[in-house]
């Protein structure tokens, strides 16, 4: 088993990894717009779609504002982890009703309703094993 502060460094570099998807494409999505996946659209949905694009690029910057005390920040992180996976749970319906994806969309579908949320029971083992050692709750 790794100690403590090897796993607490694991799980920083492990997120910030994965934080980076978010932020590349919700940056390139504000920036650009639909032009990721090459559809012409009215001006409102693309407006729409820039609009999601900085939640998401939000959503990556959060993450990546846990990094440096990532052991203290369970709940920041896990209210995060939860608007990921509700985004999931929306392209899994979509998937559903319109069908299958690009595989840029399924990866991005793993990494909502399965990476996302081990990285999540990972951050609440760490911040566990902080409390224990610290005595805080």
């Amino acid at each position: 088993m790794p100690s403590k502060e090897r796993e607490r460094r694991l799980l920083q570099q492990s997120v910030a990894i994965v934080a980076a998807i978010p932020v590349a494409t919700g940056l390139y999505g504000v920036l650009f717009g639909q032009a990721l996946t090459g559809d012409a659209v009215s001006i409102s949905a693309e407006s729409h779609f820039r609009f999601l694009s900085g939640l998401l690029l939000g959503i990556g910057l959060c993450f990546w504002s846990t990094l440096p005390s990532i052991e203290i920040h369970t709940g920041r992180f896990r209210l995060l982890t939860l608007l990921v996976v509700i985004g999931g749970l929306g392209r899994l319906i979509g998937l559903g009703l319109t069908g299958l994806p690009s595989l840029f969309m399924v990866g991005g579908l793993i990494v909502e309703l399965i990476v996302a949320p081990v990285l999540c029971l990972w951050q609440t083992r760490v911040a566990n094993r902080y409390a224990e050692e610290h005595g805080v709750a």
